[in-house]
């Protein structure tokens, strides 16, 4: 009878040693699929934050080589009026230039939806051939360059209507130096940094 127990008991330890291995792999995959709840979309490669943000004209992050390396754009710089001091002319000529770039920005953006929808169709409906795959992908890369370009050449005007103390000012409000002055980050013109920066 002892010997049966132990039997089955061996057979019961035998038989969820191998189903570990399983369930393991299982909850492996499950978490190893980071698109996964991404398949309902409307567009695949485009969250539902992402279209609002992309049809409201909003940065969607294309500007951050210049935000990051110290030349802020309108929007950002007007949520900071009071504590960097804008004139009024300053101000009005921020509003206008941000008013230029979203307005641009909504047109060209509405354009990068319809591309990427065109591409996600594409797959949706059947495979495209390499020739129709090609266009498609190069449109949408157009699309969302031609974007990029308008929220980056806001960029170029910003220096032009506040001062480089203003814009170092900035980049210590949003917390992108301790002390931009002291210390110039490696691969970066020095007197470019010290300009951007308002030491």
């Amino acid at each position: 009878m002892q010997l049966r127990l132990s039997a089955k008991a061996l057979a019961l330890v035998i038989s969820l040693t191998m189903s570990l291995p399983v369930a393991a792999q299982q909850h492996q995959a499950a978490t190893n699929t980071p698109y996964a709840g991404q398949q309902d979309r409307d567009i695949a490669a485009l969250s539902a934050d992402d279209i609002e943000d992309i049809s409201a004209g909003r940065g969607w992050g294309l500007a951050l080589p210049a935000e990051l390396n110290g030349v802020p754009g309108p929007t950002h710089l007007l949520e900071l009026s009071e504590d960097l001091a804008l004139s009024d002319d300053q101000i009005n000529a921020l509003a206008d230039l941000r008013e230029a770039m979203r307005s641009q920005a909504i047109n060209l953006g509405e354009a990068l939806i319809e591309a990427e929808r065109a591409l996600n169709d594409a797959f949706a409906s059947s495979v495209p051939d390499e020739q129709e795959l090609e266009r498609l992908v190069r449109a949408a890369g157009q699309a969302r360059a031609a974007l990029r370009l308008a929220h980056l050449k806001a960029h170029l005007v910003t220096p032009q209507i506040v001062s480089t103390e203003q814009i170092g000012n900035y980049n210590r409000l949003r917390g992108y130096t301790d002390d931009a002055c002291s210390s110039v980050p490696e691969g970066h013109d020095e007197a470019m940094w010290r300009r951007h920066n308002g030491c």
